[in-house]
C-alpha cells in the first residue's frame, strides 16, 4: 500500500513566486488527507495532477491566515467536480466559524456535505481503515495542534514453507492464518497464526508540526515517525525573534527529532520569507549538525514513506 507526502506549499507568513504557503497532502492508496491549506494550495494540486475531490479530511493546525486562506477556493472547486463523499474539516476552535463565514460572505455553491469538527482535547480525532490520526497541543499565539497519522500494526510475514511442512491445505486456511485467525485442519489439528507467520510488523507513521515553540513534549508524540515534517522558520541567530513570535528555529526542530527515538527523516517547512532559496542552506546545515537525516521541503516535492520491513 503506497503512502506518500506531497509538499503543496512550504512558505510561512506570505507567499513568494516559488514558495506557496504551508500545505501538505498525504496520499494513502487512493485516499487523500490535507494538512493545512495555505494560499496557493490549488496551484500545486493542479501542477501535481492530484485528484482533489478525493481529499477526505483537511486537518488545520491553527487559524492564522497563512494556514487557512486556501480553504474557500478548495471548497468551491470541489463543487465543480461532482463530489459525492462528505468532506471533513478538523481543527482548533474558530475553524467552524471561519468556514461558515466564508460560505456565507462568498455565497458559495456547495453540493456536498461538509462536516466540521473542532478539537476540544488532545487525542484521536479521526479513524480510517487501518490507521488513525491523533492531535496534540503546540504553543503558539493562537490555539494550535500538531498531528500524527499512524497505521495499525501489520501481521507478520506468511511463510508458505512452514504451512506446507504442517500439511495445511493451500486456500482458505492459508488466508485465515494470514489474517491472524486460528484454524482447524481437515484432520482435526488446531493451527495458530504464529506457527506459520513471522513477528508482528509496525505500520508507518507521519507527523506534522508547525507554528510552535520547541516544546520538549513534542518528541513524545512524534516518536517512530517515518517522516516528521516540522517547521524550521528561522536560523539560530534569530532564535530570540523566533521565540517572541512563538516559532522555532531549524536547529530546535532538529533537537526534537534527535530526542524522538525512531524518527527516520525530518523535513523542514514553513520558512520565513526573509530567506532566499540559497539562504535556506543555512537552516539545513544547522539542523543537520544535530539531526543528520534532515532535508528541506520545497513546493511540489514528493516524499515516499516506505515500510521499515
Amino acid at each position: 500500500m503506497n503512502l506518500e507526502a506531497f509538499i503543496l506549499g512550504c512558505g510561512g507568513m506570505m507567499p513568494l513566486p516559488n514558495r506557496h504557503l504551508t500545505s501538505v497532502l498525504l496520499r494513502r492508496e487512493g485516499e487523500l488527507f490535507l494538512f493545512d491549506c495555505g494560499e496557493g494550495t490549488q496551484v500545486s494540486l493542479r501542477r501535481l495532477n492530484l485528484r482533489w475531490k478525493k481529499i477526505s479530511v483537511i486537518f488545520i493546525s491553527h487559524t492564522h491566515a497563512d494556514h487557512v486562506t486556501g480553504i474557500p477556493g478548495l471548497l468551491m472547486l470541489s463543487s465543480q467536480v461532482d463530489r459525492d463523499e462528505p468532506l471533513y474539516i478538523i481543527g482548533p476552535p474558530k475553524i467552524a466559524e471561519y468556514i461558515e463565514a466564508s460560505r456565507r460572505v462568498l455565497d458559495m455553491y456547495i453540493n456536498y456535505e461538509i462536516i466540521v469538527q473542532e478539537i476540544t482535547s488532545p487525542g484521536i480525532v479521526y479513524k480510517g481503515d487501518g490507521f488513525h490520526v491523533r492531535c496534540f497541543p503546540l504553543s503558539h499565539t493562537k490555539p494550535c495542534y500538531g498531528y500524527t497519522l499512524e497505521e495499525d500494526k501489520r501481521p507478520g510475514e506468511f511463510h508458505p514453507q512452514k504451512a506446507e511442512e504442517l500439511n495445511i491445505p493451500m486456500g482458505k486456511l492459508w488466508g485465515k492464518l494470514q489474517k491472524g485467525e486460528t484454524v482447524q485442519t481437515p484432520d482435526g489439528r488446531e493451527i495458530k497464526p504464529d506457527q506459520v507467520m513471522g513477528p508482528i510488523r509496525q505500520g508507518r507513521k507521519f507527523s506534522f508540526v508547525t507554528d510552535s515553540l520547541a516544546l520538549p513534549e513534542i518528541s513524545t508524540h512524534v516518536i517512530g515517525s517515518d517522516l516528521f515534517i516540522c517547521e524550521g522558520m528561522f536560523a539560530q541567530e534569530l532564535a530570540e525573534d523566533a521565540h517572541s513570535k512563538k516559532h522555532m528555529t531549524a536547529e530546535e526542530a532538529a533537537k526534537i527529532a534527535a530526542a524522538s527515538s525512531g524518527v527516520k527523516k525530518m523535513a523542514l517547512i514553513h520558512y520565513s520569507p526573509r530567506y532566499t532559496e540559497h539562504e535556506l542552506k543555512q537552516l539545513l546545515a544547522e539542523a543537520r549538525a544535530v539531526f543528520p537525516e534532515t532535508v528541506l521541503t520545497k513546493d511540489r516535492a514528493v516524499f515516499p514513506i516506505e515500510y521499515a520491513d
